[in-house]
């Protein structure tokens, strides 16, 4: 016979959204379980990059998730814009009062799993989910195979996909693994991750004719860079020599620092919105419920604040039986969505030179990064997207 687990909140996926939701449900003294189908070691060393909002800092150290994003985090009030040979400041603090932090994903899951583990969360690493049924029914159920291969169900008062952009869950939401708004981008980024001090106290997002570039860092000793590429490119094709040649033209006016490259990959950008966000006693979060183009780093920002509308909901129905912020939970969640895809969008579409563009689609890209930098107001709304807009109420 097939095992059964009763629990109230079923989350299939242990990333930020699966977790910190887990955390906040805690708090408000509802159970859950988390399963995902990597292990400890695979989540917490598949090493991401992270630019958290205020909000979100805000979200992780007031809820007692994470205080080590303040004494490990690299706080950033600015970046620059650079185009035409030259370099524009974006000054957060000044135009918004507001803040990133620089701390990559993979320190906030081990954040997120340490807390978890510590409260005695029913988390379980090496499970694959493999379908959601009785989505309708005020008792779905996660039907799932265990690391040892036996198959065992979850059921609950509620299940969440924070099981990302290849869930499992979202067919119970939309009908189909593709059911959504899609766009994919032709082009990509090649990421190098090297072993040197930074090359510039703020991130660098630079256009030049040869493409797009971002100067980044993760710690005092490695740096993060990307340059524009063919969403082809094979990743072992370039030598190292290449590599920073490919780099170091795109960011004139600037001496990166080199040292050894540890690791290289080929990052597609795609932009998707599910159709539908819940169906019944089943909702999305995270990636399973969109994806963004990296270029104006929402992406785990994004999931974090479907958490915060989510979370508040799930309170509403299993303390008191209210489906109202249910009800609501995707028109809600999805306004602040798309204003986060069209900052992907736009700061994309802004930095990167398309391969079929003309002279004119360059020239006039510069004049609308001219448009920005030289304007009060333009500074102001890029620094307010990219720092955050407001988190929903918790």
């Amino acid at each position: 016979m097939t095992a059964t687990i009763r629990t109230r909140v079923a989350i299939v996926g242990a990333g930020p959204a699966g977790l910190l939701l887990s955390h906040l449900l805690a708090a408000s003294g509802i159970e859950s379980i988390v399963i995902d189908q990597r292990s400890r070691d695979e989540i917490e060393h598949t090493i991401r990059a992270g630019i958290l909002e205020q909000g979100t800092v805000e979200v992780l150290t007031q809820s007692g998730a994470s205080t080590r994003v303040l004494t490990d985090g690299n706080r950033h009030e600015g970046i620059e814009l650079r185009f035409a040979g030259a370099g524009h400041r974006i000054d957060f603090a000044d135009l918004v009062d507001r803040a990133v932090w620089l701390y990559p994903q993979h320190e906030v899951l081990k954040d997120l799993i340490a807390a978890r583990l510590a409260a005695g969360q029913d988390l379980r690493f090496g499970v694959t989910a493999e379908r959601i049924e009785d989505a309708a029914s005020d008792r779905p159920r996660v039907i799932a195979t265990d690391a040892e291969g036996q198959a065992f169900e979850i059921e609950a008062d509620f299940v969440v996909g924070s099981d990302g952009s290849r869930s499992v869950v979202r067919p119970a939401v939309t009908g189909s693994s593709t059911g959504g708004y899609f766009r994919e981008y032709p082009f990509a980024w090649f990421g190098i991750l090297t072993e040197a001090p930074p090359s510039a106290d703020e991130l660098i997002y630079s256009n030049s004719p040869e493409g797009f570039a971002l100067i980044s860092q993760r710690s005092a000793t490695v740096q993060r860079m990307y340059f524009q590429c063919d969403p082809d490119v094979d990743p072992t094709s370039y030598i190292e020599d290449q590599l920073w040649d490919e780099l170091q033209k795109r960011v004139p006016g600037t001496t990166l620092r080199q040292g050894p490259i540890f690791q290289r990959d080929v990052l597609r950008f795609r932009s998707f919105v599910a159709h539908e966000l819940r169906k019944g006693r089943v909702a999305l979060v995270g990636d399973a419920a969109h994806t963004v183009p990296p270029t104006g780093a929402k992406g785990m920002n994004l999931a974090i604040a479907d958490v915060i509308v989510l979370e508040r909901a799930l309170r509403a129905l299993l303390h008191d039986g209210d489906e109202r912020l249910l009800d609501t939970y995707a028109e809600t969640a999805l306004a602040r969505i798309w204003k986060a895809q069209h900052f992907s969008w736009w700061m994309t579409s802004m930095l990167h030179v398309a391969p079929d563009a003309s002279d004119f689609d360059r020239l006039r890209q510069v004049g609308e990064l001219r448009s920005v930098v030289e304007s009060e107001a333009g500074r102001r709304y890029l620094a307010e997207a990219y720092t955050g807009w407001t988190m929903p109420e918790a």
